[in-house]
């Protein structure tokens, strides 16, 4: 379990703790609530639209600037991960059309730049990224086609957390403990890299994330995106990293551009 996913818990517990007066006032005996339940959209646990705008604050200077061939510090490449990366040549990957590499959905969020984030429909996220122009769909239930095979294919849920304690009190109808993130795990990516410089990972890549929103004093909102890769193919260990977004009040700074290389 993350750090993210513990801090959740403990503070779902608590209120959890707090509103058992509550729920024992108006839970017992309730009717559960009619109807079917609700679509993703309108049983939301966060608000995650608007646009979102990169704060950098972490691997400064892999994100705001291309490393040299050969540098993965803090990435656990395993030998044949150490072989692609040590063999990177981005003039060959523009002739072969490929400038998209460091793009695709498990480096796309590490990327300095602006979010669009959107409802498709009732059903469906989009993630729309100025940096290489690309979007990603991230689908409840069956997962949908971004329309590039570097995104990958997308599955949310919204992820609420459990009281480490259980109360014994049914909660039929009653006040809704709030609070949550979005978790979407994506497969079926087209091999692609890490980082700018040719750090890779495989087809064979599991993208698990997390999207937290913390609404913090002086009314700024800021998402963190707490992911995980693992890939057999080029990794020791599973790959960890956290990025932060800040909203925006309007889509100021909106600057699509094209994928490069590096």
């Amino acid at each position: 379990m993350t750090v993210a996913r513990t801090r959740a818990a403990v503070a779902a517990a608590a209120l959890a703790a707090l509103s058992i007066v509550a729920l024992s006032a108006q839970g017992r005996g309730a009717a559960p609530p009619a109807g079917p339940p609700p679509t993703p959209r309108a049983g939301a646990l966060i608000d995650l639209t608007g646009y979102w705008v990169s704060l950098v604050t972490e691997d400064w200077r892999y994100r705001q600037f291309t490393p040299p061939k050969g540098d993965y510090v803090s990435v656990p490449l395993n030998p044949n991960g150490k072989k692609i990366a040590d063999a990177w040549d981005p003039a060959k990957d523009e002739a072969a059309g490929e400038q998209c590499k460091a793009y695709g959905a498990a480096g796309l969020l590490h990327l300095p730049q602006r979010l669009h984030i959107t409802w498709q429909d009732d059903t469906t996220l989009k993630i729309e990224a100025d940096n290489g122009t690309q979007t990603r769909m991230l689908a409840f239930g069956a997962p949908k086609p971004a329309g590039s095979e570097w995104q990958g294919l997308s599955v949310a849920a919204w992820d609420q957390p459990r009281a480490i304690f259980a109360s014994p009190i049914p909660n039929r109808g009653g006040p809704q403990i709030r609070g949550g993130a979005l978790k979407v795990v994506t497969t079926n990516m087209k091999p692609g890299y890490l980082r700018k410089n040719g750090v890779p990972y495989s087809a064979n890549a599991v993208l698990t994330e997390y999207f937290d929103r913390f609404d913090v004093p002086g009314g700024e909102s800021l998402i963190l995106v707490t992911a995980e890769l693992n890939d057999p193919e080029y990794l020791l260990t599973p790959y960890w990293t956290s990025i932060h977004f800040r909203k925006q009040a309007d889509a100021t700074g909106w600057h699509p551009t094209s994928c490069s290389a590096p």
